[in-house]
């Protein structure tokens, strides 16, 4: 039998055509015909890899910089129980513990919604609008620090405060929130059983806790975290060159770790200036000049679900916005062809919501002693 000495598809299926015509020997027909089926195979498999685009390659040690989406973030000082959990789901929902009882948490960071508003900034008590976008709730447990200032530290300080804040639920007072609480007896009892050490467990500070134990567990884990865990197929190759650019142009340096961000401070305008200098972040808090216009960097995870962008909700597209990182941040006019690669890539860290989770309960009803609304 002739040996067959071309590697292309074309000149192993030149060959099979001689043998079913015989123009070269075989001695069997089955043999023949075996010959025929393994050299179709040959051409084809041959074939598919001659089409095949090589695969977007990156460097495993850029991906050191970042990690899987935990289940819940835990708390050494606010053990997460059911009770509690359970308790904070019902607190977040809570419209009887703003001045008017019309807003609760969920008004701003909307659970079906990806945990915003969709608004540059939020509408609260009597129609006023907060000073800075209200960002997103999921996954916000694990950030370094909490607000755009960092003015709080955990979830559980943080929780309290727009409750307070006379701008947004403008509830006028911690003692008023305990008596709205206490006047309703399934309130009184599930303070008790979520902290069932406390002699005296229905406070203002528990109810901050037991909202950020329901937070604590506002996870959305994505086709990203299947990709840092291994599974090479989970992002397509244009999501994969997004990466890459992203990685290799310097975005990295700040949205990095679990959370793709929430893991520090940065000045907004490190190139070039900021358009609106009105906000100037961090100094509000400290009062120091090397926190002017230096704000958390915001977490890329849902970004493609969190619109507008940045503290100042001043940019209403996706594509804009890494155009707009792109000159303030790193001095490059980003090509339309890198700000589509990146923003195909902040698609795949679109995770899915816990629909389970973030259903609405049964809130009790108010009682003849519970507070009414108040619109002064």
């Amino acid at each position: 039998m002739k040996s067959v000495k071309s590697s292309t598809p074309l000149g192993v299926l030149a060959y099979a055509s001689a043998l079913a015509f015989g123009s070269t020997s075989c001695s069997e027909p089955d043999e023949t015909r075996a010959l025929l089926k393994a050299l179709e195979k040959t051409a084809i498999s041959t074939a598919q890899a001659a089409e095949k685009k090589p695969g977007v390659e990156i460097n495993p040690r850029l991906l050191r910089r970042f990690q899987p989406l935990r289940a819940r973030v835990e708390s050494d000082k606010n053990a997460l129980t059911e009770a509690k959990i359970e308790l904070g789901r019902m607190l977040y929902f809570e419209k009887r513990l703003s001045k008017n009882q019309e807003l609760s948490c969920n008004s701003c960071h909307d659970l079906a919604t990806f945990g915003v508003d969709h608004a540059s900034f939020s509408t609260g008590h009597k129609g006023q609008k907060g000073g800075r976008n209200a960002p997103t709730v999921y996954n916000a447990a694990g950030f370094f620090a909490q607000f755009w200032d960092g003015r709080a530290e955990s979830v559980e300080q943080q929780a309290t405060g727009p409750i307070l804040n006379p701008v947004e639920m403008a509830l006028p007072s911690a003692e008023h929130g305990v008596k709205i609480l206490k006047s309703m007896p399934e309130y009184v009892s599930r303070f008790k059983k979520a902290f069932p050490e406390q002699p005296e467990p229905l406070t203002f500070e528990n109810a901050g806790k037991a909202i950020a134990a329901f937070e604590r567990q506002l996870m959305t884990p994505s086709r990203w975290d299947d990709y840092l865990r291994g599974n090479e197929t989970a992002l397509t190759d244009p999501e994969l060159e997004g990466l890459k650019i992203f990685t290799n142009i310097g975005c990295m340096v700040c949205h990095t770790g679990e959370f793709v961000g929430g893991a520090m401070y940065q000045k907004v305008g490190v190139v070039e200036p900021w358009p609106n200098q009105k906000d100037q972040g961090r100094y509000e808090v400290t009062k120091q000049e090397v926190d002017r216009m230096m704000f958390k960097v915001p977490t890329l995870r849902n970004i493609a679900q969190t619109a507008p962008y940045f503290h100042d909700g001043s940019v209403a597209t996706l594509d804009a916005a890494v155009r707009m990182m792109g000159k303030h941040q790193l001095g490059l006019a980003l090509s339309d062809r890198e700000v589509g690669s990146i923003v195909a890539w902040l698609g795949a860290l679109t995770g899915k919501l816990p629909s389970d989770y973030i259903q609405a309960p049964q809130l009790p009803q108010s009682t003849a002693t519970t507070p009414g609304p108040n619109a002064d």
